[in-house]
């Protein structure tokens, strides 16, 4: 293959694909394909049992784990106690998944339940120490309302 054929942006990736550090990324990746419905692509292992990178899939969209390297100043979650960053995930069914990922050993932060914007929605961490906000849309809302529902939930004026 010449460079000239050679995709920029690998065929079905896009344009940002989330790159999550972990304690014991083998570990990690067989908890989400449990608990969260994902498709391991591959695997980059080595020395030692470490994983530069598993490829994991949650329905079209890509996410790599790394193993934690704390000597090259590569912590995970647990290492610097959290994370502000929550992943969203959208699903058909999200009771269905919620559940599997209770079962799993995912922490609720907040309950599932059906929100303003018009979604299914919850949040759990999981053990690696990731926020996940588990979604399925259920209606749809004018933006206008849901702006309104917004600055009242946060103590403001629309």
């Amino acid at each position: 293959m010449t460079q000239s054929e050679i995709q920029a942006i690998p065929e079905g990736m896009h344009t940002i694909t989330p790159h999550l550090v972990v304690r014991d990324a083998g570990r990690a990746a067989e908890w989400y394909k449990e608990a969260l419905g994902a498709q391991e692509r591959g695997r980059v292992p080595l020395p030692g049992g470490k994983y530069m990178q598993i490829a994991l899939w949650f329905g079209d969209s890509a996410v790599m784990l790394a193993d934690e390297f704390s000597e090259a100043g590569i912590l995970s979650p647990l290492a610097i106690g959290g994370t502000p960053v929550v992943l969203h995930l959208s699903t058909e069914n999200v009771d269905a998944l919620w559940q599997r990922a209770v079962d799993a050993g995912a922490t609720v932060l907040q309950p599932l339940q059906e929100q303003f914007w018009g979604d299914r929605y919850g949040q759990l961490v999981d053990p690696f120490g990731y926020r996940w906000g588990l979604a399925q849309h259920v209606r749809d809302v004018d933006p206008d309302e849901i702006a309104r529902q917004a600055a009242a939930m946060f103590g403001s004026e629309a």
